[in-house]
């Protein structure tokens, strides 16, 4: 009965993690579950202490996934069109104690387009007092940038596009085309390598994905390559250091100029549209602990890279589920180890199946093979790869199913007859 119930459930809910459509790699010895579907173009996914997956939608929604099922909007933005609208989301690194939330949008204002920075206080699922950190960045239809993401040194970096007029990338007096470092309060941080100003780096033409080597905490950022104006292809994949210019317009490729960075790898003519990025740090998958993986979006698959930063060399570079989930968005770490994806097939430049767009999550096949610890809840079991059937539940308990919104449950025998007349089952098969 709750396997067939499973099964409508991947088909129709937006919000259960949905077993049924789960596809094994063994040879990665990996497993990517749906974790919530039919979304409209999702662009970045953070994660609250509590649990709680928050998670943005070009379209101009923000979202939460709770419980596995995904909420109404608790925010929907009036944001511009084509490549721009709701791109960026990042938590407060004390979240806990203040939820502070921040967004990275485009806007509209009369026949301009610009993109702005924000910062909200979240409470039950909601959010005010807006406080506006960094505005009037140069937006355009292309090139907006969006990712921002907190530092190891507790900063804001955020990735801006040249905003469609490539100069802007040379230019110190603009934010286009830029990495940007600010104060979590908007200002401009004392250490920033131009006085007064929150430009960290220059010289960039798209750049959509920044994460921190976790040991040494090296910016390792990726970057759209150019598509006509310079030639095409050649993506990019830079390591970031404070004040230093990364080329754009002037050097593509294995071209140089005199005090112009090269990127650590580039895609000679093959093109990527590298976008969202995070070096894995977890042992769940301990032969990707230390790899660097990038969304990619023309590429329809998820890079993983070896990089040697030390010596500024790529040792291994691979192409993980190769066009088997089409265009992907983002990439990003959970706080228990696990990689979530977002696909990004509804964006007029994929071909999307019924169930687009989608987050899914990676897990160890083994994983799914054990039994669940009955020392934790079986909620958290399940969350944490457990299969269904293998939730465990302490001596003189069993396990059944709220069967309207999946939740498992451990009760005593004697009170299954009654919570079964209350809408759970028991029965697997």
């Amino acid at each position: 009965m709750l396997k067939i119930f499973f099964f409508i459930i991947g088909i129709f809910s937006l919000g259960f993690i949905s077993f049924s459509s789960a596809q094994e790699f063994p040879e990665l010895g990996i497993k990517v579950e749906t974790v919530a579907e039919n979304l409209k173009i999702p662009w970045e996914i953070d994660f609250a202490p509590d649990g709680r997956i928050f998670f943005t939608e070009r379209i101009g929604n923000l979202k939460i996934i709770e419980n596995n099922l995904v909420s109404e909007p608790i925010i929907s933005l009036k944001v511009s069109g084509s490549e721009g609208g709701l791109l960026g989301l990042a938590l407060d690194p004390d979240f806990e104690e203040n939820h502070f939330l921040y967004l990275y949008y485009s806007y509209s204002d009369f026949f301009d387009i610009y993109n702005k920075v924000v910062r909200y206080v979240e409470s039950d699922n909601k959010l005010s007092n807006e406080t506006i950190l960094l505005d009037k960045i140069p937006g355009s239809q292309i090139h907006d940038g969006g990712r921002i993401k907190f530092g190891p040194d507790g900063k804001l970096y955020i990735t801006t596009g040249d905003a469609a007029n490539s100069q802007t990338a040379q230019n110190l007096d603009s934010l286009a085309g830029k990495i940007l470092r600010i104060n979590s309060d908007g200002t401009i941080p004392e250490d920033n390598p131009f006085p007064n100003s929150p430009v960290y780096s220059l010289g960039h033409r798209n750049p959509q994905g920044i994460d921190w080597y976790p040991e040494s905490g090296i910016l390792v950022e990726t970057e759209h390559g150019p598509s006509g104006e310079r030639g095409n292809a050649h993506d990019e994949v830079n390591v970031i250091f404070p004040g230093k210019n990364y080329g754009w317009p002037i050097i593509v490729g294995d071209e140089t100029s005199e005090g112009l960075v090269n990127p650590i790898l580039h895609t000679g003519d093959d093109t990527w549209a590298p976008s969202g990025s995070v070096f894995y740090n977890s042992d769940k998958i301990s032969e990707w602990n230390g790899k660097y993986f990038i969304a990619t979006l023309r590429g329809n698959h998820l890079r993983m890279l070896d990089l040697d930063l030390e010596n500024n060399l790529v040792i291994s570079s691979n192409a993980l589920f190769d066009g088997e989930f089409g265009r992907l968005r983002s990439v990003n770490m959970s706080p228990d180890g696990y990689l979530y994806i977002l696909t990004s097939n509804q964006d007029g430049r994929g071909a999307p199946a019924r169930n687009d767009d989608r987050i899914l999550r990676i897990i160890p096949l083994e994983s799914n093979m054990q039994k669940g610890d009955n020392t934790l809840s079986p909620l958290k079991q399940l969350k944490s790869g457990i299969l269904p059937e293998n939730i465990s539940c302490k001596d003189g308990l069993e396990l059944i199913f709220k069967i309207n919104s999946f939740h498992p449950a451990c009760v005593k025998s004697e009170s299954i007859t009654k919570l079964v007349n209350r809408g759970y089952s028991s029965n697997l098969d």
